[in-house]
């Protein structure tokens, strides 16, 4: 049996979890929630059903082997179970899905590997929910703090703790920075996923190996708080308007970002919630509060930082020129990660090997995999085609790319495990 026999499969199982989790404009599938949960008891149902060992771990976090598999180090595919509200549906669950048939082939056809293959589906990587990203996956390496657990989701207002609770998770561990996880179990970790971006649609090309993974800085909420006033009756220089200070402020940041790039540094800079409260505000009054996000992500540690200060910087001067000031809720950040060298060569030498063209690019979205680089585990990722983007119902994954994608996971696999046919 090859991998591309398993493409009914592959199609079953992503239509099933789309549909249970169909939200009537695309799939929701809340971190440590109920659309989670469902995809992920789906996933155990049919997994059990084809004799593959599954088991949860201390995050609550889904893993799949073989029967027998024992805590030998081995390698590991892994991506999320969760999306962003009325999200697409091929964002994470393509990745579990062809960890899954990797395992599946092994199975089927008898595969004896000198080093096992665990496929892990990790909840809580989307930052949608609780404004943290990276849940599942960080828990496993103490990265979740005692302030992260009481996050409040943004639907339910439910603290993490008791989200995580919920999903059977240990949060007492959790709590306690505990390594939930023994490295020594994981020889080297590979994740496959679409691209999110369209560099790939643009240079026509079906898969793409991975080189790095920028890291971000962010706030979910920052508060410009100025002072309301009647519109027709207040001069500018008397106003301390909290919207024109906002927009002041990002601005600037546009500034200093186009400067940034012209002298080549990686660097992508958003605020991607700006609002004022639609219980006080009006077309005739002054915006007294405006709340707004901020992130910037890049390839450099050094140039987050640097950024992250100038903001900081901006928002000062800022403040005594308007007269308004700024408040800040707890500074988020993710470290950028590099691609081991030897293994995105596996990645590269399977696809030259499958004949399909592909390039080696970097990630502008932030994916689990840079937890497992960042803790020395050596790690690759493979990106497959998407059309329209993605962390919107319009993800449009062909099954061919996919399960070429599939293909080169599977060589992938071999190589770094030593796998052998019965």
């Amino acid at each position: 049996m090859t991998i591309l026999e398993l493409r009914p499969i592959a199609e079953h199982l992503l239509d099933a979890v789309r549909s249970l989790s169909a939200d009537g404009v695309g799939v929701t599938r809340a971190s440590y929630g109920a659309g989670e949960t469902a995809a992920a008891d789906f996933l155990r149902e049919f997994a059990e059903k084809e004799g593959l060992q599954v088991a949860n771990d201390r995050a609550g976090n889904i893993v799949f082997s073989l029967p027998g598999a024992g805590s030998q180090a081995g390698v590991w595919i892994g991506s999320h179970l969760d999306s962003v509200p009325q999200g697409g549906n091929y964002d994470g669950l393509a990745g579990v899905v062809a960890g899954l048939l990797c395992l599946l082939r092994q199975k089927r056809t008898g595969a004896t590997p000198a080093q096992p293959l665990r496929v892990i589906g990790f909840r809580g990587e989307e930052s949608a929910w609780f404004g943290k990203a990276y849940i599942g996956s960080g828990a496993l390496f103490g990265k979740v703090t005692p302030e992260d657990l009481e996050l409040k989701q943004r639907t339910t207002q439910q603290s993490l703790a008791e989200c995580m609770t919920e999903a059977g998770a240990d949060v007492a561990a959790i709590r306690a920075q505990e390594h939930l996880l023994d490295l020594s179990q994981v020889s080297s970790y590979l994740e496959l996923h679409i691209e999110q971006g369209p560099v790939m649609v643009a240079k026509e090309l079906p898969l793409a190996v991975v080189s790095g993974i920028r890291g971000n800085v962010r706030h979910n909420r920052v508060v410009c708080i100025g002072e309301a006033g009647h519109s027709g009756v207040v001069p500018r220089w008397l106003r301390r308007d909290a919207m024109f200070a906002v927009a002041d402020l990002i601005i600037r940041l546009d500034d200093h970002w186009r400067v940034l790039l012209e002298r080549g540094t990686d660097l992508v800079v958003t605020a991607g919630v700006v609002m004022t409260d639609p219980a006080e505000h009006s077309i005739s009054r002054i915006p007294g509060r405006v709340t707004f996000s901020f992130e910037a992500r890049s390839k450099s540690p050094d140039t987050l930082e640097a950024f992250y200060q100038l903001m900081q910087a901006e928002c000062k001067a800022i403040s005594r020129e308007r007269q308004v000031r700024f408040e800040f809720d707890r500074r988020q950040r993710s470290d950028p990660a590099q691609m081991d060298p030897a293994v995105c060569a596996v990645l590269a030498d399977a696809c030259r090997a499958r004949g399909t063209t592909f390039d080696v690019i970097p990630s502008g979205a932030g994916h689990d995999a840079s937890l497992f680089a960042n803790a020395g585990i050596p790690a690759g990722m493979l990106f497959i085609r998407n059309q329209n983007g993605s962390h919107n119902p319009d993800e449009a994954m062909e099954m061919d790319d996919f399960m070429l994608g599939v293909q080169v996971l599977d060589d992938a696999v071999e190589k770094l495990s030593g796998t052998a046919a019965q």
